[in-house]
């Protein structure tokens, strides 16, 4: 066996109107209604292009789309609530009967549970429900929830990120996220966590993270998701300097994510991942 020892058995997870079976990693792909995300910014600015999008991303095999209409990259600068509204509502409602869940990628109780009400059934924040009536707008409906970690913000958390021990006390603010959603009435069994790579954290914090993430599935006893996928601190290991360029070192961290107990990649590149999980699956089954 290659994933990691003594991770939590994969169960079922309640995701609205689904169940998701986590017997193998799902893929997620990401779907930017963005004018400025770090690697497809614009490209699917508009409704039309980005509901294509997600039907080919359907098509290359993603189990889970995840919808956004902010980014959060670096520097990144907030997004009125109406403009965010107006990105990516139109994309679930037009996405929502396609057969596979839908995510939204936010962080305002607002724009989740609308979102939700147009057909979205997972609640994938950064803040890890941390913003005002997050918990609350997450609580009242029936969608999973993903629980990021982050230092700081998008616009402060790569000034200079600092830990003891980066899994440590990821660990213990992801712990402490679950039982803040326990409290607020939202079921155990609803929550997926993500150790947040990039958000706060220099190239060696992600390489520990990456290294550590059996540490935080056991810690947690909650699945996690990995998103990895072309970010910068792929492009400083490889000098790849375009994020197009580092489709190889996304498949190969989505890989070692899953070796050490990730059960969701969050991905642009959905066919390279799958062919991945397919191999896998193989070698697991021998």
């Amino acid at each position: 066996m290659m994933t990691c020892p003594d991770s939590p058995l994969p169960s079922p997870l309640p995701c609205g109107r689904y169940r998701l079976d986590l017997a193998r990693p799902l893929i997620m792909g990401i779907i930017n209604v963005t004018p400025d995300s770090f690697s497809d910014g614009g490209l699917l600015a508009d409704t039309a292009a980005a509901v294509a999008h997600g039907l080919a991303l359907i098509e290359a095999g993603a189990d889970i789309l995840d919808i956004g209409g902010e980014s959060t990259r670096p520097g990144a600068q907030p997004v009125p609530l109406d403009e965010e509204l107006r990105r990516v509502l139109p994309v679930v409602e037009a996405l929502a009967g396609e057969g596979v869940p839908l995510s939204i990628d936010t962080y305002k109780p607002e724009v989740m549970f609308a979102a939700v009400s147009a057909g979205a059934s997972l609640i994938n924040d950064v803040f890890a429900l941390q913003q005002p009536g997050a918990l609350e707008a997450a609580a009242a409906t029936d969608a999973a929830v993903c629980l990021m970690h982050m230092q700081g913000t998008p616009q402060t958390m790569q000034a200079d990120p600092s830990y003891g021990d980066v899994v440590a006390e990821v660990t213990t603010f992801l712990k402490a996220r679950i039982a803040a959603c326990e409290a607020a009435g939202i079921a155990r069994e609803r929550i997926v966590v993500d150790p947040g790579f990039g958000f706060g954290k220099t190239t060696a914090h992600n390489i520990a993270l990456l290294r550590g993430l059996g540490d935080i599935v056991r810690g947690t006893g909650r699945p996690l998701l990995a998103g990895l996928s072309r970010k910068s601190v792929l492009g400083r290991i490889t000098t790849r300097d375009d994020p197009a360029d580092r489709v190889a070192a996304s498949v190969a961290s989505a890989l070692v994510a899953v070796q050490n107990g990730a059960r969701v990649l969050r991905v642009h590149d959905v066919p390279a991942t799958l062919d991945m999980v397919r191999v896998w699956q193989a070698l697991e089954a021998a």
